[in-house]
């Protein structure tokens, strides 16, 4: 595992000339309800790539990018939000520039809002020849800032986690909001932000459903064909 912070320029060469993948984690900075931190999302995000690093030698892993399209939660504060256009075209130039160096790129995101951007983002790449994909985790749980994301926080950040201001929001099944929350964003079905429950979230839980996320990850990886990217 190699983090780009501390390459050179040289070692950023040696690495790829033995095939060494180059992954991004996607986060965002938004609301996660009352007790949860803006970067929630970013934090998670970096736990997944710092795990995957652990995992493999063959990983060269560079800074979250903290902010993505986040539009739907507009109506909170503090939620920063570079919009899905934006989102795209940085992870294809960001890409173009990777390639010159890496023959494979994968952002690694863990807020829903990127998935979109990131798909056009890989066709564009994909179709310019490029070997970029991505990975995002499946936690089988709520939605937002409920009881998934409050245990992955506070095993990764309790200091960081205000348990006392924590309550449930809408616990309808997303599928169900997304003809409002596309009208209304988040606010028009969650008036404190949150879909899902955090109670009962614990630092062990957490501990447990990320451990299982990079496992996922890192399996997908050792899956991941590796072709020859050009540009």
């Amino acid at each position: 595992m190699s983090c780009a912070s501390n390459l050179t320029s040289k070692q950023a060469g040696v690495a790829a000339t033995a095939g060494h993948l180059l992954v991004v984690p996607l986060g965002s900075t938004e609301q996660h309800g009352p007790h949860l931190p803006l970067t929630t999302d970013a934090d998670i995000a970096t736990a997944l790539v710092q795990g995957l690093s652990r995992a493999r030698d063959d990983v060269v892993a560079v800074s979250v990018l903290p902010f993505g399209a986040s539009g739907e939660h507009a109506a909170f504060a503090g939620t920063l939000s570079i919009g899905e256009a934006a989102l795209k075209t940085l992870l294809v130039e960001l890409s173009r520039s990777a390639s010159r160096t890496f023959g494979r790129i994968l952002f690694v995101s863990a807020h829903g809002g990127n998935a979109r951007a990131v798909r056009q983002a890989i066709v564009r790449l994909r179709a310019e020849g490029r070997n970029a994909s991505a990975w995002s985790p499946n936690w089988r749980g709520d939605a937002h800032a409920g009881r998934t994301e409050t245990s992955l926080m506070l095993h990764l950040a309790p200091e960081r986690v205000q348990l006392s201001l924590a309550a449930a929001g809408n616990l309808t099944p997303v599928a169900e909001l997304l003809p409002q929350m596309r009208l209304g964003g988040l606010a028009a079905v969650s008036k404190n932000g949150v879909l899902g429950d955090p109670a009962g979230a614990s630092a062990g839980e957490g501990a447990t459903l990320l451990a299982a996320a990079i496992a996922e990850l890192s399996e997908w990886v050792s899956r991941w064909p590796i072709m020859e990217a050009t540009g």
